[in-house]
């Protein structure tokens, strides 16, 4: 029963979480805390921490440590079959569909609004994700526009960016 419950989770989080890697959070939160309470709140933000420190999809990671949390290799596996199939199936509708119907007008205007509420649920998650008391610290400050000037106007790679936030930190202290 529990590897259905782990391929029906995860099937719903990957069905809903439009939008890339953090609209996932979200969605992972409400099913893994509050629906099935396989992670409590602070194991949550941990792991939502230590994802970071890998390269990978953060649904991967959550559905690889979530499902060998609860029922081990297998679980692992489920959790990851569940978490990839849905994305498989749209992506393989949605080219078919999108090809033919791109240019009917309320499409266009339904994929325009959803990504204004990606948009929103990401800057929630963002807001989430660091500790509020010190988002006002000047070196912080700092670090938030110069990463966001850096990748918005100057293209750099987001990784490049990562490694040199880190480092920086490590060296200021």
């Amino acid at each position: 029963m529990v590897m259905l419950k782990l391929f029906l989770a995860f099937s719903k989080i990957s069905m809903f979480a439009f939008g890339g890697a953090y609209s996932f959070l979200p969605l992972m939160e409400a099913e893994l805390v509050q629906n099935h309470q396989w992670l409590d709140e602070s194991e949550f933000l941990e792991i939502t921490g230590i994802t970071k420190l890998f390269p990978g999809a953060i649904s991967i990671k959550f559905a690889t440590y979530t499902g060998y949390k609860i029922a081990g290799i297998l679980g692992a596996i489920i959790a990851n079959l569940a978490n990839l199939l849905p994305p498989v199936l749209f992506v393989m509708l949605a080219s078919l569909l999108y090809s033919r119907y791109k240019e009917i007008p309320s499409i266009k205007a339904g994929f325009e609004m959803m990504q204004y509420a990606i948009f929103a649920l990401i800057i929630a998650v963002a807001i989430q994700l660091v500790d509020k008391s010190q988002v006002f610290q000047l070196r912080h400050i700092i670090i938030i526009l110069a990463s966001f000037g850096l990748f918005f106007y100057a293209k750099v790679h987001p990784a490049v960016i990562i490694v040199a936030a880190g480092v920086l930190g490590a060296v200021l202290r």
